[in-house]
């Protein structure tokens, strides 16, 4: 099978692999939709890596005993491996399970641990069935599309009632921009990138605030009720910045989220920020399965708003063009299609 691989800074390609085996309860899936995600970083850095890719859709074409799945089913692919046995998984939370499963040790290799090939090994239990009417393409949105902030938004319970502010919005944060649209709350964005606050427009934002503004927050508290502040804030930049504007912007009793990953400490103000603000802090990193089913609904009836989010689809032979169109930001969501449209 084809495989993609980094070759060296900004150098990308595509290499043959042994086609990956099913045993237990592992399900082989042809990969016709692998989403694109933070893997650019890598081929920026020349970072090579077997583990390319960690969102997918595509079709069960094996299984190595009788399962959760069968031959033919359509499916989401969730991401990471988790035990499968321990509390967290058995509740759903698997994305945050301590006791993950070693697929190399498992399989003998990495082959088929990463999305961006023609197939994938995942485990019966986190293959998301695709419903009839929802094609694949949209249905791949149900990872880090739309994923981490309708995990964000169900444990905030983001409704029409709420203003909502989103800082970063990349891919992600469009998906934000979706979800919170989809749930009738009012959203305020914050980007710099010209292309993704026109998106973010299209896509239902009632506004959007560049963060090199230095009136930014006040433009952001002249937007809600009484310049009190925001009801709920999700951070999908992981930008340090961003993390104290929603915190400031948010009103009293107010909730954030963290959803883009952050390698730098914010600064917390315990006493102004929680306990005299009585802030509600949420991580956030994807949603619970038992949502799978509601989230796939809500795919269904956003269509038109994915065929936005969803700006551009290479074949897998053209992943250097694919991986430089992802770091010029002029994008929203990027599909990769291993079999180059082939969508049997």
């Amino acid at each position: 099978m084809k495989q993609v691989q980094i070759n060296g800074a900004r150098r990308a390609g595509v290499k043959s692999v042994d086609q990956p085996q099913t045993r237990d309860n592992w399900a082989l899936v042809k990969v016709l939709a692998a989403p694109m995600c933070t893997e650019y970083k890598a081929f920026a850095a020349g970072s090579d890596s077997p583990l390319l890719g960690h969102e997918a859709a595509g079709v069960v074409v094996d299984v190595a005993q009788p399962s959760r799945v069968q031959v033919g089913d359509r499916v989401v692919a969730m991401p990471t491996n988790g035990c499968g046995k321990c509390a967290l998984c058995l509740r759903g939370d698997f994305i945050h399970c301590q006791d993950s499963l070693d697929f190399a040790a498992l399989h003998g290799s990495l082959i088929g641990a990463g999305t961006m090939a023609q197939y994938l090994l995942k485990q019966d239990w986190m293959l998301v069935p695709i419903p009839d009417e929802i094609s694949i393409d949209h249905a791949a949105m149900a990872c880090c599309g739309l994923g981490p902030s309708y995990g964000a938004m169900q444990t905030m319970r983001v409704d029409r009632h709420d203003t909502v502010l989103i800082t970063g919005l990349g891919p992600v944060g469009l998906g934000g921009v979706v979800n919170a649209v989809y749930r009738g709350a009012r959203v305020i964005g914050v980007e710099s990138n010209q292309y993704r606050q026109q998106l973010a427009i299209e896509l239902g934002a009632d506004a959007v605030i560049d963060p090199r503004d230095p009136e930014a927050l006040s433009q952001v508290l002249a937007l809600t009720h009484d310049g009190r502040g925001v009801d709920k804030a999700i951070d999908c930049s992981g930008v340090v910045a961003a993390h104290r504007l929603c915190i400031d912007a948010a009103r009293r009793k107010g909730m954030v989220a963290f959803v883009g990953e952050c390698g730098d400490d914010t600064p917390l103000r315990i006493s102004d920020d929680m306990i005299r603000k009585g802030l509600r802090l949420v991580g956030s990193w994807h949603y619970n399965l038992a949502d799978a089913p509601r989230l796939m609904r809500t795919v269904g009836e956003v269509g038109a708003q994915l065929d936005k989010l969803i700006t551009h689809r290479f074949g897998i032979n053209d992943i250097q063009n694919a991986w430089e169109t992802q770091l010029t930001g002029q994008c929203g969501k990027v599909i990769l299609r291993p079999w180059e449209g082939d969508d049997v």
